[in-house]
């Protein structure tokens, strides 16, 4: 089967009305996507405590987080973000609404982050996932991402993540 290429913009997402775009993709995806892993009481927590309007402005402005829209012809698609460290990337989210999963954006949401590693010297990248995202963890894993461990934290409100640690070493 060919691979279609496709074609992304990767717009930083920084100013107010990026980051109400970004706020807006993460309430539909996060729906979408995690009700069923983790319940929709655990779903609207996270989104008000992680993804809402305020939360991304504190990650960006206070702890060094990098938010990027992509956007194609048919519009925004989906979001990423990443925090630089010592010599590895983090990469805190990766999220492709439903409708343009498949087509290749997350390839090259990867490609960019992988090219970013690069050009500043850092030779891995780091994520978790929730260990019921069957999914997004076989994504990852061909992707060439491994399994490194397990994390559990606790989130408040009553809820924890229940993740795996996963790696690629670039």
């Amino acid at each position: 089967m060919k691979q279609v290429e496709v074609a992304v913009e990767f717009e930083p997402a920084s100013e107010e009305e990026q980051i109400k775009i970004v706020a807006v993709l993460a309430r539909e995806i996060w729906h979408e996507h995690y009700e069923a892993i983790i319940g929709k009481e655990q779903v609207e927590y996270m989104v008000e405590c992680f993804q809402s309007e305020k939360a991304i402005a504190d990650q960006i402005n206070s702890a060094g987080y990098e938010y990027y829209l992509l956007k194609s012809s048919e519009g925004y698609n989906g979001y990423f973000s990443y925090r630089k460290e010592e010599k590895e990337l983090f990469l805190s989210k990766l999220y492709i609404a439903k409708r343009y999963r498949g087509r290749g954006y997350a390839r090259k949401a990867l490609e960019l982050i992988e090219q970013t590693c690069r050009s500043n010297c850092l030779t891995k990248i780091r994520l978790t996932v929730n260990r019921n995202n069957e999914n997004s963890i076989k994504t990852y894993e061909r992707f060439g991402f491994d399994k490194a461990g397990t994390q559990v934290a606790d989130i408040g409100g009553g809820f924890v993540m229940d993740d795996y640690i996963m790696e690629k070493t670039l």
